[in-house]
């Protein structure tokens, strides 16, 4: 009996062979992917990392393997020594890298049997979610996940080597540090060495990275794990992935220009797809009024063409009223559609109403009439004017939102993207890049009375917009991009404020006081008197940029080990319970309000 481990090494993985091999007495390892008993002869499909070969146990090689293979199932540890050769004629699986020869088995090791797996491994079956992550050491042995993990993997080393030729160092910074809430809610973990003082998981490295160029580093780069207690989405997890950089002494173009360089060199290396750039620029208000969303999908048309002057006189009260009283009024044309159903239009009514549309009225262009509910009210002098704005032909539908701006950009933003899936008008192989710019410096919190970040609170005005600071901060620019890739943000960066004089004043205007600025930034504020550079930075999601690399629909495909919607682990059963003794020692102890059930 071999011992495979220590006397016969492994010559190839199940993915190298080939008809150049033929002859050779090769050593491979891996996992039963499945087996075969055709009479005298077991074929066995082994797998590992790298792909797959046929085996064949028969009884001529070695009839106490054969014996032996006679035991093997799915997903069964094993190694085998054989030698490679070709095919029987008419044999060949053209499927697999390594269909044209199988290896004659003439030893075998079961380094480990396994038990029936909770769910079939075959690439393409569908299983609940759930389970998958339960078991998500063999969810991770199919295909598809794989694939994935070994693209992200591809990618950071492409990110690695394109930000070291350029010049970056890579830097960790701490996991452990101080809780600035500002947005997203942090992780808190309590010290028991400090008692009753807590920690705070980072949700980015921001304010360690601009003082890494305060400390002269002037290109920085980690990719880095980062955490935000906030509600999830698909494309949301509590433990993130970003690739983060900030540079010093550069303008805004400067961060640009090398982002550019870093996404050809991925989409290149990744998928042999050459990006043309630069990337189209587009500023928030333009991506507004003509998408609806500041990340807009531009694989197709659709754009969306306000209308509210239309209507300041019209008889149409509800159009009417709003265009008044300062709301907006929008149009969504779909060429050719005008023969939506009314259960049709009735879906796209309530998927505009998730987004807070009280309504979604429309009109069909029909060849001797407009069809709608709201064809009565409209004069023909409004009728005219719709039909030159909007450049409306028979078969048309056209869509509208009226009420407040965000609701109606919202709701027709997602609609129009909505309406282009449904209709197949989106190509998934086609990749629209383009750089968000402008954005406001500011937003206002109706709740709390005053204005918030956009971004965040170290992201500088655009230097023209200074003065807006000191007379009409909601005004302001912000010196602040975001690169937009198929209707997704895959990253986010600023210019940041490098002088304390313009980061006190952005303080006073969100209303943080002196002293809260002190008690959360102290450490930044002081670090910026002791002559800090020009600086500015990106971060990319890197789960999603993969996600986006491998057409995944979900954020989970491609993490290892990710967490449920729920912020869970099915897995290990994370969060859990710790003992008392544990709690005593962090000086901590759990309150858990009781629910009074009113009669």
């Amino acid at each position: 009996m071999y011992h495979f481990i220590s006397e016969l090494k492994r010559t190839h993985h199940c993915g190298q062979l080939s008809k150049n091999d033929v002859g050779k007495t090769v050593v491979l390892m891996g996992w039963v992917n499945t087996r075969r008993d055709h009479g005298g002869l077991i074929f066995v499909d082994l797998r590992d990392r790298e792909g797959v070969t046929q085996v064949v146990f028969s009884p001529e090689a070695n009839p106490d393997v054969h014996s032996q293979s006679g035991e093997l199932r799915s997903e069964y540890c094993i190694g085998i020594r054989g030698v490679v050769k070709l095919r029987p004629e008419g044999m060949a699986n053209p499927k697999l890298l390594t269909g044209e020869i199988e290896v004659d088995a003439d030893a075998l090791q079961i380094f480990n049997r396994s038990k029936t797996p909770p769910f079939p491994l075959e690439d393409e079956i569908d299983v609940n979610e759930e389970t998958r992550l339960t078991y998500r050491y063999l969810d991770l042995r199919r295909k598809p996940l794989k694939n994935n993990l070994v693209l992200r993997s591809k990618v950071s080393q492409i990110v690695r080597d394109y930000l070291v030729q350029n010049g970056f160092l890579e830097i960790e910074t701490p996991f452990l540090t101080k809780s600035t809430p500002e947005g997203a809610r942090d992780y808190l973990v309590p010290s028991r060495i400090h008692q009753g003082h807590f920690y705070a998981l980072p949700q980015s490295p921001q304010l360690f990275k601009q003082l890494l160029m305060v400390a002269g580093f002037e290109k920085y780069y980690q990719i880095v794990r980062c955490f935000r207690d906030e509600d999830l989405r698909a494309d949301r997890q509590p433990e993130f992935t970003q690739i983060d950089i900030e540079l010093s002494f550069v303008d805004r173009e400067d961060v640009l220009s090398v982002m550019e360089g870093l996404i050809a060199s991925v989409w290149k290396g990744a998928l042999g797809v050459d990006l043309q750039i630069p990337f189209k620029k587009l500023s928030y208000d333009d991506c507004i009024e003509r998408f609806g969303l500041d990340a807009p999908d531009l694989r197709f048309g659709l754009e969306l063409k306000t209308v509210t002057p239309l209507f300041l006189n019209s008889g149409f009260k509800v159009f009417g009223e709003i265009a008044r009283s300062g709301g907006l009024i929008k149009a969504l044309v779909v060429p050719g559609k005008a023969d939506f159903s009314r259960k049709e239009i009735d879906e796209l009514t309530s998927f505009a109403g998730i987004y807070g549309a009280k309504g979604l009225a429309y009109i069909k262009i029909l060849d001797t009439e407009w069809q709608s509910p709201i064809t009565k009210f409209l004069s023909e002098d409004e009728k005219k004017s719709l039909q030159e704005t909007l450049s409306l032909k028979k078969g048309d539908i056209v869509f509208f939102g009226a009420g407040p701006a965000k609701v109606v950009n919202d709701s027709l933003g997602n609609l129009r993207e909505k309406i282009a899936t449904d209709l197949k008008l989106v190509d998934d192989n086609k990749y629209e890049f383009a750089w968000v710019v402008d954005f406001p410096m500011f937003d206002w919190e109706a709740e709390e009375k005053r204005p918030v970040a956009v971004h965040h609170p170290f992201t500088s005005p655009k230097s023209s917009d200074l003065a807006f600071l000191d007379s009409d901060p909601l005004k302001a620019k912000a010196n602040a991009y975001d690169l937009v890739l198929n209707g997704n943000e895959i990253g986010g960066g600023s210019i940041r404020i490098h002088d304390p004089a313009t980061q006190s004043k952005v303080f006073d205007i969100l209303k943080i006081s002196r002293e809260e600025a002190k008690a959360k930034f102290g450490f930044l504020l002081t670090a910026l008197q002791f002559g800090a550079p020009p600086h500015g930075g990106i971060a990319f999601g890197l789960d999603r940029l993969i996600m986006l690399l491998s057409h995944s629909t979900s954020i989970r495909d491609v993490i290892a080990f990710p967490k449920t919607q729920k912020a869970t682990d099915p897995m290990t059963e994370a969060p859990s319970p710790v003992d008392a003794k544990q709690m005593l020692e962090l000086g901590l102890q759990i309150s858990i309000p009781k629910v009074v059930h009113k009669p």
